[in-house]
C-alpha cells in the first residue's frame, strides 16, 4: 500500500524528470551562435598571446641596443598581420622623425598594444627605457589570460556537474530513497 507521501514523492520524480531533462537540451541555433561566439573569443585570446610575444621581441631588441625603429622593424615577422602593419607604419613614422604622440597612433587600436603606445609617448619625453614597459605589459596580458583561463575552467566543472546530478538524483530517488520510503509505509500500516 502506498501512502500519500510516497506517492507525492514518486510523482514529482516521474512528472519533474522530463521537464527538466527537456529544458536542458540545447536547439541547434544556440549551438551554432555559441561555437561561433567561442571561435572570435579564441581570435581574441590567440592576437593577445602574439601581441605578448612582440612585446617581449621588442623588449629584448631594445635592452640589447637597438633604435626604436629598428626594434620595431625586427618584431614585425612575430606579429599578427594587422599588427605588423601598425608596427611597420609607426617604425617609417619614427624614422622619418614625426613627434612620438602622432607616430604611435597607427598602435593605440591594437588589442594588448594601447599601453605600449602610451608607455612609447612618455618614455620619449621622460628618457625612460621603453623596453621596461614592454616586458611589463607582456606579463600582464598573459598574468591576465591565465586568470581567464581559469576562470572558464571552474566554470566548466561547474557545467559539468549539472548533467551528472540530472542523472544520477533521479535514478538515487527511484532506487535509493523509494524503496526505503515504502518499505517504511508498509511497516507503519501493519503497526
Amino acid at each position: 500500500m502506498l501512502t500519500g507521501a510516497a506517492l507525492t514523492l514518486l510523482g514529482g520524480a516521474i512528472l519533474c524528470w522530463p521537464r527538466v531533462a527537456t529544458g536542458a537540451v540545447v536547439r541547434p541555433g544556440r549551438l551554432l551562435m555559441w561555437l561561433r561566439e567561442r571561435s572570435s573569443r579564441d581570435k581574441g585570446v590567440s592576437e593577445l598571446l602574439r601581441s605578448a610575444a612582440t612585446l617581449d621581441l621588442l623588449a629584448a631588441c631594445l635592452a640589447a641596443g637597438l633604435p626604436v625603429p629598428v626594434a620595431l622593424e625586427a618584431v614585425v615577422p612575430a606579429a599578427s598581420p594587422k599588427t605588423a602593419a601598425a608596427l611597420r607604419s609607426v617604425a617609417s613614422h619614427l624614422a622619418v622623425g614625426i613627434g612620438p604622440a602622432e607616430a604611435w597612433a597607427p598602435v593605440r587600436d591594437r588589442p594588448g598594444l594601447t599601453e605600449l603606445s602610451v608607455a612609447a609617448v612618455r618614455t620619449a619625453r621622460a628618457g625612460t627605457a621603453l623596453a621596461t614597459h614592454a616586458k611589463d605589459l607582456a606579463r600582464r596580458l598573459r598574468e591576465s589570460l591565465s586568470a581567464e583561463a581559469e576562470e572558464r575552467a571552474e566554470r566548466a566543472g561547474v557545467l559539468l556537474a549539472a548533467p551528472i546530478g540530472l542523472c544520477f538524483l533521479p535514478a538515487f530517488l527511484c532506487l535509493g530513497v523509494l524503496p526505503v520510503v515504502l518499505g517504511l509505509t508498509g511497516r507503519l500500516d501493519f503497526l
